[in-house]
């Protein structure tokens, strides 16, 4: 059960990091003040430190992670290009970016509630994800 735990816990948060990862990098290329650029270029470096960390973990237990949901990921596509058509600025990209977060933020309490034997390691990454998720949102609320 504990190996079980932990495993689905970081694949979860695996999924995250790349769904996160994605999000940022389809918004960095329009964004247009050069401190929410520096804001969101940090939050991606993080998630990837975070996402290595998910990926090393997994790959002790013979796991090679998880892809984010192919349906969230196409919605969060269409969205994303939908209102940076209709409204191509900085303040569309911080409300695109805080919604994603909120969702991370979401998701990722649901999964470390679901996966409650999981080894504190996979514990404490899923925390650490919510964290810089949750200060991104706020980091970028002046943008709204």
């Amino acid at each position: 059960m504990v190996e079980n735990d932990t495993v689905q816990l970081l694949k979860e948060c695996n999924a995250g990091v790349k769904m996160g990862v994605s999000s940022i990098d389809e918004v960095l290329p329009d964004v247009k003040n050069a401190v929410l650029r520096q804001k969101l270029t940090v939050c991606k470096d993080e998630h990837e430190k975070l996402g290595n960390e998910t990926k090393n973990l997994l790959n002790q237990y013979q796991d090679s992670g998880k892809e984010p949901n192919p349906f969230a990921k196409g919605m969060s596509w269409i969205k994303t290009n939908t209102m940076m058509m209709v409204s191509p600025t900085d303040e569309t990209i911080s409300d695109l970016i805080t919604d994603g977060c909120n969702m991370g933020v979401k998701s990722l309490n649901k999964y470390l509630n679901q996966y409650k034997a999981a080894e504190e390691k996979a514990k404490d990454i899923t925390k650490r994800l919510i964290n810089l998720e949750e200060k991104l949102a706020v980091d970028i609320r002046e943008y709204l």
